[in-house]
């Protein structure tokens, strides 16, 4: 009942907006899974759930910023290893996309979280933390499954994503720091570094990345996330974390 009601409120939005051909179809994606939360939360839940978005303005972005840089670090690891590990070599790019930032690479990172990290990924978690993590995981790198240049390689470290992301909002049980990882995660390698973000090529970015060598050390067409290196540098992060004692007990 919660995954029909939920799952087609959520589609049928999202398939409305596609077929119309409307502009900004990340913000109607957000806005879909917006609704699709909301009305489940009010049927199923009586309109009594934290999705984990409340929290005091310099909360949110504290924690926004501690996932952006985060993110940062892990990406900046995996570039210096890639770099040195094959003939790929940065180039000056033609600059930031601002607008793109705004259209694309913000309403995906909160659409994305508040499908997988949101509701579903809640209430799972209520019945079993360990079985939630995985679900969500395994659904949000076979979502991806059929972006351009996706590798067995890009599923593996999109799945160790997942729980990276499961384990980021297992911090604070707010959604604000997987956010902020989600979203830095794609602007440092997409609009700055100039790698591929799943398989989307940003119209503009501050460096180029010219992928020259085995698409299993650059990540080839998918991006950074189509190397090896990153499942070396998504394992440290995901280690370090359940070291610092960030996932909780319920």
């Amino acid at each position: 009942m919660l995954c029909a009601v939920y799952l087609a409120t959520f589609f049928c939005l999202g398939t409305l907006a596609a077929a119309a051909g409307w502009p900004f179809l990340k913000w109607i994606d957000l806005a879909a899974i917006v609704v699709a939360t909301g009305v489940t939360i009010l049927i199923a839940e009586r309109g009594r759930w934290p999705i984990g978005l409340a929290a005091a303005p310099r909360v949110a972005l504290a924690e926004a910023g501690k996932g952006v840089a985060f993110a940062a670090v892990l990406i900046a690891g995996a570039d210096v290893l890639i770099v040195l590990s094959s003939s790929l070599r940065h180039g000056r790019g033609g600059g930031f996309p601002w607008l793109e930032i705004v259209l694309v690479f913000l309403p995906a990172a909160f659409h994305e979280e508040l499908t997988f990290r949101g509701y579903v990924y809640q209430k799972l978690r209520t019945w079993n933390r360990g079985g939630a993590i995985a679900i969500t995981a395994i659904v949000f790198a076979a979502m991806h499954g059929d972006n351009a240049g996706v590798t067995p390689i890009a599923l593996a470290n999109l799945l160790l994503a997942g729980v990276l992301l499961a384990l980021a909002y297992e911090r604070t049980q707010r959604l604000w720091l997987p956010i902020g990882i989600h979203f830095g995660w794609n602007v440092v390698s997409g609009p700055i570094l100039g790698y591929g973000v799943s398989g989307y090529i940003a119209g503009a970015t501050v460096l180029t990345a010219g992928a020259a060598g085995p698409p299993w050390i650059t990540g080839g067409a998918f991006g950074i996330e189509g190397s090896i290196w990153m499942i070396v540098v998504e394992a440290a992060g995901i280690i370090a974390m359940a070291r610092k004692g960030i996932v909780r007990s319920t």
